[in-house]
């Protein structure tokens, strides 16, 4: 029962925050995110001391429908990363004044509510309610806040929302027919179930479609780009820094165990597609003048590589794949957040109307640097963990896989360093740069300090997620 009472936290919080008026909004929103994480510390030194914290109970009898949550290690990572970063969003947003504060903070923890449901869901039917109801908040939260033209961020956010809903809905036939054949949608049922060459394609193709798009992978990620500059910053950061990680995990926990024939069958093309993500977001990265939809595209290029890390069907490629999951979901809130910053102070997201920023905040600019360096994936900081063991495993399978998903460091450092470059050195803008507040730069030294402790010692995530990586490989290869 102990991690039912997450879930309760985190749904009791977002209706506190939204009957707690828009004045004390963003501060109760903070305090419920802050006592969700720290119960998933508590539930981890639950898990570590060997107590069983799986839990199972009937819901539905026809069909039958089980209310069950596996909390292994590898779930715990990404319940840990949801609850870290959500109090961090929240706290990001201290320096903003929404309108009808109390609505968007409650819904993003409602958010953090359904995507901790998702990556706990051991139910078939109970992870896919839970993975539609993440999208919901999204939505509003894209539409109603966001920035821009009104009617360009209408359809930007209408476009994500079919996408996301039509993917989803070729999932949840998968699932149905899955149930047919094994008269349960139980995880461990779904696991035992022994499909044949063609059941499994199509079951993985109905599953490829709704975690391609969330993800997302070429070619289902046209949706992404425009949303994520659309939306407000704390929109952009629950879709980079979580919301996209239920799509790489889901590849991990169902997709891959269920129908691992199919992946095996067409792992060449899975890999292929994922890497021609990492040069494509790379490459048009480098071509962008607004701030955002270049860590848009830069986030496009890093995904593709942990996808392809997934689909090599090896220990290092899916153990490396969870890291950097990990310390991209903080590297890029990070990044956003450096965004949001310069926004308030210069209200533009086009690089060529920032310069000199370094000669006003030297503190900042060393948190910004920091951050790109994280990004590209520099040695001591959590990424480059992630994205060696990545690119070993891309090796193992291929050489040139391994050689054109090594091209995110090589390019992603190059239009990094350039946007950088352009920012903050240079001559000073003519608007003076503000110094970061205390909450801003908080903010920035918990990021930063969580990259590089991970960076030098990574070994506590690398102990917890190995045991269910390793039970996943079993499954993969039965």
């Amino acid at each position: 029962m102990d991690v039912i009472y997450l879930l309760v936290l985190l749904l009791v919080g977002a209706l506190a925050t939204y009957l707690s008026g828009d004045k004390l909004a963003s501060k109760v929103a903070l305090l419920f995110s802050l006592g969700a994480f720290g119960y998933s510390l508590y539930l981890l030194n639950l898990l570590e001391a060997g107590v069983n914290l799986d839990y199972t109970a009937a819901w539905i009898t026809k069909p039958n429908i089980a209310f069950a949550l596996k909390t292994d290690g590898l779930a715990m990572a990404m319940l840990l990363l949801t609850t870290a970063l959500t109090p961090m969003i929240v706290f990001s947003g201290f320096g903003n004044d929404y309108k009808n504060a109390r609505s968007i903070y409650a819904l993003i923890l409602f958010m953090s509510f359904a995507m901790a449901g998702t990556f706990l869901a051991a139910d078939g039917l109970l992870y896919y309610i839970f993975w539609e109801l993440a999208l919901i908040p999204i939505y509003f939260i894209a539409l109603l806040w966001g920035n821009g033209d009104a009617e360009e961020r209408k359809k930007a956010v209408l476009k994500f929302f079919i996408y996301t809903l039509g993917g989803s809905l070729f999932m949840l036939t998968g699932f149905v027919y899955l149930y047919l054949q094994a008269g349960s949608f139980l995880l461990t049922d779904l696991y035992q179930l022994r499909l044949s060459c063609a059941q499994q394609f199509w079951i993985f193709m109905a599953f490829f479609l709704a975690y391609a798009i969330k993800i997302p992978i070429i070619p289902f990620h046209t949706w992404q780009a425009k949303v994520y500059q659309k939306a407000p910053t704390v929109g952009t950061m629950l879709l980079s820094g979580i919301m996209l990680k239920m799509g790489l995990y889901s590849v991990l926990r169902w997709q891959l165990p269920i129908a691992p024939l199919a992946a095996k069958g067409h792992q060449y093309v899975l890999i292929g597609l994922s890497v021609a993500g990492v040069i494509y977001g790379s490459i048009v990265a480098l071509r962008q003048k607004d701030l955002k939809k270049l860590l848009a595209y830069s986030s496009l290029a890093h995904v593709g590589l942990i996808a392809a890390g997934a689909y090599t069907l090896t220990l290092d490629g899916l153990r490396g794949a969870v890291l950097q999951m990990i310390a991209h979901g903080f590297t890029v809130v990070g990044l956003f957040f450096v965004a949001e910053i310069i926004f308030r102070r210069y209200e533009t997201r086009l690089i060529a109307e920032m310069g000199g920023i370094r000669q006003q905040t030297p503190k900042f600019t060393s948190m910004f640097l920091l951050l790109v360096l994280a990004s590209v994936a520099l040695p001591s900081t959590f990424n480059f963990v992630g994205e060696f063991t990545v690119l070993y495993s891309l090796f193992q399978v291929n050489l040139g896989f391994a050689i054109l998903g090594g091209l995110t460091i090589i390019l992603g450092a190059y239009y990094m360093l350039k946007m950088f470059q352009h920012a903050m050195l240079g001559e000073v803008n003519a608007k003076p740069f503000a110094d970061v507040t205390f909450n801003e730069g908080l903010l920035l030294v918990l990021i930063v300090a969580v990259l590089f402790f991970f960076g030098l010692y990574s070994k506590p995530i690398t102990d917890l997620i190995s045991p269910s990586i390793e039970n996943i490989l079993i499954h993969i290869n039965r």
